[in-house]
């Protein structure tokens, strides 16, 4: 999970990660967002406002840690939505959930 939240830090630093319900919905919209995470504690029609809006555009969707630790990664105070819009840091974020998920198992 760390790992996770690091390349999201550089994401942000490098200025390949939008945050915020309004700025994730746009990039979704726009076809510039390669991936969304949302936090686990987000309320249930946030988690299904992402999940329609991701569903609709074929974006993938990931639930991952508390609204403080995704935006304690991205030097923010609390996020409850993060989307990646570059595809490199996409791969290795994907790359890093898939490693995560065969270790839960």
């Amino acid at each position: 999970m760390n790992r996770i939240l690091s390349l999201l830090g550089l994401a942000m630093r490098s200025g390949n990660l939008v945050s915020g319900e309004f700025a994730v919905s746009e990039a979704v919209r726009k076809n510039n967002a390669y991936l969304v995470i949302v936090s686990r504690d987000a309320s249930d029609n946030t988690k299904k406002m992402y999940r329609n809006l991701c569903n609709h555009y074929q974006i993938p969707m990931y639930f991952l840690c508390s609204k403080e630790q995704l935006g304690h990664a991205i030097g923010k105070e609390f996020r409850v939505s993060v989307a990646v819009t570059d595809q490199g840091f996409t791969d290795a974020v994907c790359k890093q959930l898939d490693k995560q998920k065969s270790t839960e198992v």
